[in-house]
């Protein structure tokens, strides 16, 4: 499975942590996105769908800690995510649907995304993309510079899911 290195904070200023990470950025991608997550007892399982760049079925397993975590998953693009989404309901059951607007800004090898969440508010991810392998600890290297870079404070830090904070 491959592997990011990943942190989750609340926004605390959106407005300039957003002129940062648009400086920082090689490239930039706006998505909207609806995760619709699945009850699954070894990981989390969800069904991800972000109209014109498609669908797919995302598994992963992630420690719930604040800070730099690492975060293993398989990515199965989805040709028929609305036949796909009823099966997964009905064997699995829904634990929780997630609806944001995504800004991603590409910085090397990591994903800062910039994520407005329908019931939770303005967030702020980096996903560390990891080669097969390669020592953790240089990734959250890597994502320890861009908190620093992005003005995100260890108070900052969310330990839980976008679909564990709407549960609670």
């Amino acid at each position: 499975m491959p592997v990011n290195v990943e942190i989750k904070a609340r926004a605390s200023d959106w407005a300039a942590q957003l002129k940062r990470g648009l400086a920082l950025a090689d490239r930039t991608e706006r998505l909207g996105q609806t995760d619709t997550f699945f009850n699954c007892a070894n990981g989390r399982l969800k069904l991800r769908e972000q109209g014109r760049a498609g669908a797919c079925l995302i598994f992963y397993r992630r420690a719930g800690l604040k800070g730099p975590k690492s975060s293993s998953y398989t990515l199965v693009p989805l040709p028929h995510p609305e036949r796909t989404l009823k099966v997964l309901s009905a064997s699995l059951g829904v634990k929780a649907k997630v609806v944001k607007k995504r800004l991603v800004c590409f910085v090397g090898r990591t994903r800062v995304h910039f994520d407005e969440v329908k019931g939770l508010g303005r967030f702020i991810e980096l996903e560390v993309v990891m080669a097969p392998g390669e020592a953790l600890s240089a990734g959250r290297r890597e994502a320890e510079k861009l908190m620093s870079a992005l003005g995100i404070k260890k108070s900052d830090l969310a330990a839980d899911a976008y679909a564990d904070m709407l549960r609670s």
